[in-house]
């Protein structure tokens, strides 16, 4: 069945290359209707997403503090309480979606916050893990945010990110690979899992399909846990 004409225009708004207040603003618009669009599109990555962080999770998840950066309307949040995580804060650019994400009760914790031209709220190695679904891709959040989601996660705490694999995207996903790699190389973390995901969700137009015909994109998941940091040299 085709995609509605209204989803394929609301998705293409906020991938089109807008300024962050304009995107914050069809965000707040987009908000109501969101959960809606994203069913249509049979978008997959929380669910993916927070199954992957739960099977890499080395213990029981209830007490561990998670921040859901990008949160949007708490689609991830649902999926991981699913799952035994309890103690899950979320941040966000649109205070729409926000005030959708208040509605679920699932945070203990919402802040708005405009990550790539601000800091996280929150101070260094606060969190067990930190979750960024949907929200690294063109035009969005940028590769350079995440060593802020390494300074607020701690030592052996783990990262899950994802992004899309479409032709619109593959520019911005070989940054953030070559970013991931910078900081694997330094240390700064060690890769846990990497898994493609080829039908990730109804593609908006023939051109954005990864395979001609297929009807979806494709997208990757990506966790990874933070390394301690090693202890100064002597002398």
């Amino acid at each position: 069945m085709q995609l509605a004409a209204g989803v394929r225009e609301r998705v293409a708004a906020v991938h089109g290359g807008a300024e962050l207040p304009e995107l914050l603003r069809l965000y707040d618009g987009w908000a109501g209707r969101y959960e809606q669009d994203v069913a249509a599109l049979e978008y997959r990555a929380p669910y993916l997403a927070a199954a992957s962080l739960a099977f890499a999770f080395p213990s029981p998840p209830a007490e561990a503090r998670v921040l859901d950066v990008a949160c949007g309307t708490g689609l991830v949040a649902r999926e991981l309480h699913r799952r035994g995580f309890r103690r899950l804060h979320g941040v966000d650019g649109s205070a729409g979606m926000l005030e959708l994400a208040r509605g679920t009760g699932l945070y203990r914790q919402l802040q708005r916050c405009e990550l790539g031209r601000e800091p996280l709220p929150a101070p260094a190695e606060r969190y067990d893990a930190v979750t960024l679904v949907g929200a690294l891709g063109e035009g969005q959040v940028p590769s350079s945010a995440l060593p802020e989601l390494l300074r607020v996660t701690r030592a052996g705490g783990f990262l899950c990110l994802t992004t899309r694999s479409n032709p619109s995207n593959r520019r911005y996903r070989a940054e953030l690979e070559a970013v991931l790699q910078q900081l694997e190389q330094k240390g700064a973390w060690q890769r846990v899992l990497v898994q493609e995901v080829p039908r990730w969700e109804r593609a908006t137009s023939e051109e954005e399909e990864n395979v001609r015909g297929s009807g979806y994109i494709s997208g990757v998941i990506y966790i990874y846990r933070k390394c301690p940091v090693p202890p100064p040299e002597e002398g």
